[in-house]
């Protein structure tokens, strides 16, 4: 009875990661405007640590430490699924030096939207214990990308029009707990694309100018893709615990390595192959510390305040020349600059509320404040840069196996019944992201010189499941 119990979870886990593959795909979730913060790296990705700043990598306690700190997966367990979705509104308006204004073509909202999803599992809860104290996990997410479209009657028309980078990040990560106080994680990046999503590549479309061997206004397109993979460690340390065992106190850390992401592809003249093209993009290695600490953490009610920071390497980035197999070449010498980004933020729970103590709510919010790291000389408008304020706010939800939802529907089961749900939870939020007007000067293409004034409106949700 044992080995079919233990069957029977670790069928479950297969079974919940086949559910979340499927509603990625549903999702379509890569081809929006990425939040530009950062460059073109998106740290937004669970509905729960963006309603608090994201200041989350000394918390990470649902399935989402994957991403934010591996490491706070030990904290979990039995299997716990995430699924987020984010819609987005992104405004950007451009004035040049003569005056002419463009603004963006986007939707109200991007659609599809941006996604993600998340799986773990204490292997010990699957009845494994030869490996100790294991926890494994798989995530997939949009971590880079971006994309932006202009009117090609636009005063930059010879710089872009179009472009895209509908990259996604698939996550495989094990996580250990070493001792009560310390886990440490480590993890995969497999940066690469899908034909399922977006145009497949890369892609960035522009008009001729003169002189560069096309007729003036020729749309000329830019494509390729690839695959690159990093590496990620973590820690997460708690030397202050209640009574009950919980964390009081927590030191976090991650460190994210670089990659160099290969882009093979062609170059297109009104939709003629002209020639074979390749090129290559850098990502940034990444550090991230963080703090949280407990002012209240009882069985009724859980306070957090939390201080994060990200340092991105992008200086690393020095060149995006595109060659071409004829010899000829696209030149884009870069000027990046490191990046810093301070995320401060809080959450108030109420513990046990309602329904036999089956309900638990919370209230967050927090800010963020980014500063941009693309110089002048090689600004791009697909992806408008500037320091950035960012507030947020949200409410989550949680309904455990003595609750009910909707006050109708038992939120668990027998716990020896197969897909027997342990707790539900919804968690919301909204996000409005001010960019600091930016007048760029010296661009290496001049119609790109002028003022950009941006603002992006951003709500979601991610769903929860444990068992």
């Amino acid at each position: 009875m044992d080995h079919q119990h233990d069957r029977l979870r670790l069928s479950l886990f297969s079974t919940c990661l086949c559910i979340g593959s499927l509603t990625l795909l549903l999702l379509v979730c890569f081809q929006t405007q990425a939040v530009l913060a950062e460059g073109f790296r998106n740290p937004y990705q669970d509905a729960a640590a963006i309603a608090q700043g994201n200041a989350f990598v000394a918390q990470a306690d649902n399935a989402s430490a994957i991403f934010y700190n591996p490491a706070g997966m030990t904290q979990l367990h039995g299997i716990h699924f995430d699924v987020g979705v984010q819609l987005m509104n992104i405004n950007t308006t451009f004035t040049s030096p003569a005056g002419t204004t463009v603004t963006n073509t986007s939707p109200a909202v991007g659609l599809p939207p941006p996604g993600q999803f998340f799986i773990t599992a204490n292997l010990k809860d699957l009845g494994v214990s030869a490996m100790g104290n294991l926890s494994i996990g798989l995530g997939v997410l949009n971590l880079y990308g971006f994309a932006a479209k202009y009117p090609i009657s636009g005063p930059f028309a010879t710089s872009m029009t179009f472009a895209q980078l509908p990259l996604i990040a698939i996550k495989p990560t094990v996580a250990y707990k070493v001792t009560e106080s310390l886990s440490v994680g480590l993890g995969a990046d497999i940066l690469t694309f899908t034909g399922l999503l977006g145009e497949g590549h890369a892609e960035r479309r522009f008009q001729a100018p003169p002189g560069v061997g096309f007729p003036a206004g020729t749309e000329l397109e830019l494509n390729g893709k690839g695959t690159t993979a990093g590496l990620n460690v973590s820690f997460l340390y708690a030397p202050w615990r209640n009574e009950a065992g919980k964390p009081r106190l927590t030191l976090a850390g991650i460190w994210r390595s670089q990659a160099v992401l290969p882009l093979n592809g062609v170059l297109l003249a009104n939709g003629t192959h002209v020639a074979q093209a390749s090129t290559s993009l850098r990502l940034p290695e990444v550090w991230t510390g963080g703090i949280a600490y407990w002012p209240v953490r009882n069985r009724e009610r859980e306070w957090k305040i939390e201080v994060d920071v990200d340092y991105l390497r992008w200086q690393a980035i020095r060149d995006a020349s595109v060659h071409l197999s004829n010899g000829g070449v696209f030149p884009g010498p870069q000027q990046w600059r490191n990046a810093i980004t301070l995320n401060v933020g809080t959450e108030f729970k109420w513990l046990g509320l309602r329904d036999n103590r089956g309900w638990d709510v919370a209230f967050r919010t927090g800010y963020s404040r980014s500063h941009h790291a693309v110089k002048d000389l090689s600004f791009d408008p697909a992806f408008p840069e500037s320091d950035i304020h960012v507030a947020s706010v949200g409410l989550g939800f949680v309904c455990h196996s003595n609750g009910k939802l909707l006050g109708l529907f038992a939120c668990g089961g027998d716990a020896g019944r197969f897909l027997a749900t342990s707790s539900i939870g919804l968690d919301i939020f909204y996000q409005g992201i001010v960019f600091d007007t930016r007048t760029v000067t010296g661009n290496l293409n001049p119609t790109v010189d002028g003022t950009y004034e941006t603002i992006v409106h951003t709500g979601g949700a991610t769903f929860r499941l444990s068992f």
